[in-house]
């Protein structure tokens, strides 16, 4: 045996040690007797005004459109859908039974929120999902951008729940190096190498700045005035552009040159002319202090300027929900007419200084999120004007990556969350990312809609993540602890349905599964769990938010 095959064996060898250490303290830590409840949340009366009001408007729409809400969803449906949209996963058998554990007399939807909030994981879930608004999916050019940077800052300000306005003022302005500034990389990302132009494209930058940030898709304008409205012009687009003409690259990163001036040639123009920075709309809280960057980042954060919380409001809504309150998520018209709740949520999110834990806190709370996704009676299912009015929750397929989630989570009895060991988080990242890939990633697109494929279906049927995750494993899969420490059979098949689809099974599924364990044991009893394990995974229920 040569000394280099010796060592990469002994290296397997320690690997797997820690590997399987680390899954029997993991198991250990999951059955050391009853688990400590949440903390339950405390009220907080300002947050119930706020809800009340989002609430009124939507019953008074539905009133007007003759629509009858849904029943209330119950707290483990509430649950999932949080985790979903705040984690990409759904939550750990061990997270589910310190929910049950919650006193009484707690609020269960506001104390899972503060549960939430309290793992970093929700601020790197939602820094991903709000950097593919502002930079989009790309590798973007070569040495100049650090996407990753990027996002781990995002994530920084969302874990200190830093105001929201004051985020978008960063990057728009933001001057230095794109490694040891960040904030940076949402202008590098546009960087022209190669060609006769070279740095920062303002023209990406406009188009980019008006959607992520104002809901706003000027993009056509560019080329010509709308063809739709005369709402925006091609001036509007140059205007704006104008604003990052003088945004320079240089080794000490990016600066603005103040010498810098911004020329265009119109549409039916022969010579192009010079263009100053105008903004499209609300000169009247626009100040000329600053550089331009610093102006027109501080008159798209302005309080006045209503667009910017709608758009604020209509992504949040859309990461909750998966789908937006105005679809399409980035084009929302800028004098209505409105759907119900939006200019309700605009306000209060404006008055909280741009709070987004205030902002989610209040669509998660109110009455459309709460509603359940099916009607009370089997034979009046949900109609379209229920879901179009939300007045029922609307049922959308998951993303990729809330798929490979939660696979994942469903395999893990323990949460995989920030205090998870480093070995679990490479393996799930290495995973997702593996799964994300086959799976199909929509980039910018996620919130477009549609069901899912047949490569989808098979993926989860046949691909090596859900086989892997659900094959007897008594160290690392939950199906054979599950087997294993389950007092009853009763017993195993509740907490395979609460580890895969946050829910008890119905009575009828109940009989069934027990029926199958029954009299059971060794490795048929492991294979049975891993079998239902994998069913739970492949029903059309555990691929959509209900």
């Amino acid at each position: 045996m040569s000394f280099s095959f010796l060592r990469a064996f002994l290296r397997l060898s320690l690997l797997g040690a820690v590997v399987i250490v680390s899954g029997v303290l993991l198991w250990r830590h999951f059955d050391s007797g009853e688990p400590a409840p949440l903390p339950a949340a405390k009220r907080d009366p300002l947050l119930d005004a706020a809800v009340a009001k989002v609430d009124a408007a939507f019953r008074s729409s539905w009133t007007a459109a003759a629509v009858e809400p849904t029943p209330e969803a119950n707290a483990l449906t509430l649950a999932r859908r949080f985790s979903l949209a705040l984690t990409g996963a759904v939550p750990s058998l061990e997270e589910i039974r310190r929910f049950e554990n919650l006193p009484k007399d707690a609020d269960p939807a506001a104390s899972w929120l503060d549960h939430l909030f309290s793992d970093r994981r929700s601020a790197d879930y939602l820094a991903e999902r709000f950097a593919r608004a502002f930079v989009g999916v790309e590798t973007g050019p070569f040495l100049v951008y650090r996407r990753r940077r990027l996002v781990n800052w995002l994530g920084d300000q969302i874990e200190s729940n830093r105001p929201y306005d004051a985020i978008v003022r960063d990057l728009v302005s933001a001057e230095g190096l794109w490694t040891t500034r960040p904030e940076t990389n949402f202008i590098t990302v546009t960087v022209v190498q190669g060609g006769s132009k070279e740095g920062p494209d303002e023209l990406k930058l406009a188009g980019r700045t008006a959607r992520a940030f104002l809901g706003l898709s000027l993009d056509c304008m560019q080329c010509h005035d709308d063809l739709f409205d005369d709402r925006w012009k091609q001036t509007d687009f140059h205007q704006l552009a104008s604003f990052f003409a003088q945004t320079d690259l240089k080794l000490t990163g990016i600066h603005d040159d103040p010498k810098t001036s911004y020329q265009t040639r119109y549409l039916g123009e022969t010579a192009s002319v010079r263009v100053d920075p105008s903004v499209p709309y609300g000169s009247e809280f626009f100040n000329k202090e600053g550089s331009r960057r610093e102006q027109l980042a501080r008159w798209i954060t302005h309080p006045d300027n209503t667009p910017f919380a709608r758009a604020a409001v209509n992504r949040v809504w859309a990461i909750l929900f998966g789908k937006p309150l105005v679809d399409p998520v980035d084009d929302l018209p800028i004098d209505g007419p409105f759907p119900a709740g939006l200019e309700e949520l605009a306000r209060e999110f404006t008055a909280s200084g741009h709070d987004l834990r205030h902002l989610i806190r209040l669509i998660a709370l109110s009455e459309p999120f709460r509603r359940e996704s099916r009607s009370s009676d089997p034979d009046k299912p949900t109609t379209l004007e229920q879901e179009a009015s939300w007045a029922a929750f609307p049922l959308t397929p998951l993303r990729p990556e809330q798929v490979a989630g939660s696979v994942i989570q469903s395999s893990t009895l323990k949460a995989l969350d920030s205090e998870t060991h480093v070995l679990q988080k490479l393996r799930r990242f290495a995973e997702t990312q593996d799964f994300v890939k086959r799976y199909g990633d929509p980039g910018e697109e996620e919130f477009a809609g549609g069901s899912g494929t047949i490569p989808q279906r098979l993926l989860l049927m046949n691909g090596k993540l859900v086989h892997e995750r659900t094959e007897p494993n008594p160290v690392m899969n939950s199906s054979t602890r599950i087997a294993r420490y389950s007092p009853s059979d009763e017993t195993a098949v509740k907490a395979a349905f609460l580890a895969s689809l946050t829910r008890y099974p119905a009575q009828a599924e109940l009989d069934h599964f027990v029926g199958s364990l029954a009299g059971t044991t060794g490795d048929v009893r492991d294979q049975a769990l891993a079998d239902l394990h994998w069913t739970l995974i492949n029903t059309t229920e555990f691929s959509w938010n209900r």
